[in-house]
């Protein structure tokens, strides 16, 4: 009976099982789609708004739910209990469960791009696509001032951590730059302004003691236990944001 109904419905949206199937899985895997990132991810996008009704249908039964920006034309899937701009919040109980830790690094690098492009909004330096153009060195600093932290140092570790900025849907930027140790520029999507909140950001401006930033790893030596525990409250806020990204872990970047 289900597969009946979804051969009915996928008909109207002139789709095939498999092509919904891809679109579903790619969303899942990623927790994003955004249709200026490659052939691919235009070919699902544009698939999606075949079935956009449909697809949500199908994934609510599970408290998964979707963010839909037609103006940057983006999507974005989030699990039970994550906070979704624009929408109510969700008052079952959830336990984390499709959630992917991000490390300190990747967190701290998030919250200094989402600063940085409220920065460019400010000074109307953004493009046509909502798009702000940010150096490497600039983004290092922005973490510097912000959270007392640094990119990391080796080459490799650094590289990866701009494949996992890029695989969220919040920068791109040429991989030959990066290969070739040049200046590298990122251009910063607004999808960074969704995935941390404004009330994120006021509190990271207006905060005397720097919010922590939630990994799988313990603080670091220099955080005394008084800090510990401000920084802990103030992730009371921040987590939702920052860690509901994805359901699932992918090292691929596309």
């Amino acid at each position: 009976m289900i597969e009946q109904a979804l051969e009915e419905a996928l008909a109207q949206c002139r789709l095939n099982r498999s092509e919904f199937s891809e679109l579903l899985v790619r969303l899942l895997d990623y927790g994003v789609i955004c249709r200026d990132e490659s052939v691919i991810e235009t070919t699902l996008y544009d698939r999606f708004q075949r079935c956009e009704q449909l697809l949500r249908e199908w994934l609510a039964p599970l408290g998964l739910r979707l963010q839909h920006d037609s103006r940057f034309q983006f999507i974005r899937v989030y699990p039970p209990g994550a906070e979704v701009p624009g929408l109510p919040d969700q008052e079952e109980p959830h336990h984390g469960g499709f959630r992917a830790r991000l490390s300190q690094q990747e967190v701290a690098a998030i919250l200094a791009l989402r600063v940085e492009y409220d920065k460019a909004l400010r000074e109307g330096q953004v493009d046509e696509s909502g798009c702000a153009a940010l150096s490497l060195e600039a983004l290092e600093l922005g973490i510097r001032n912000l959270l007392k932290m640094s990119l990391p140092d080796k080459h490799a570790e650094r590289k990866n951590l701009l494949k996992k900025l890029r695989q969220l849907r919040l920068v791109q930027f040429s991989s030959e730059e990066v290969e070739t140790s040049a200046e590298v520029w990122l251009r910063v999507r607004p999808t960074i302004a969704h995935f941390v909140s404004e009330s994120v950001l006021r509190q990271l401006i207006d905060s005397e003691v720097p919010p922590a930033v939630e990994s799988g790893a313990t603080q670091t030596d220099e955080i005394d236990e008084v800090e510990e525990v401000e920084q802990e409250q103030a992730l009371e806020h921040i987590t939702p944001e920052v860690e509901d990204h994805s359901l699932f872990e992918s090292e691929a970047a596309s």
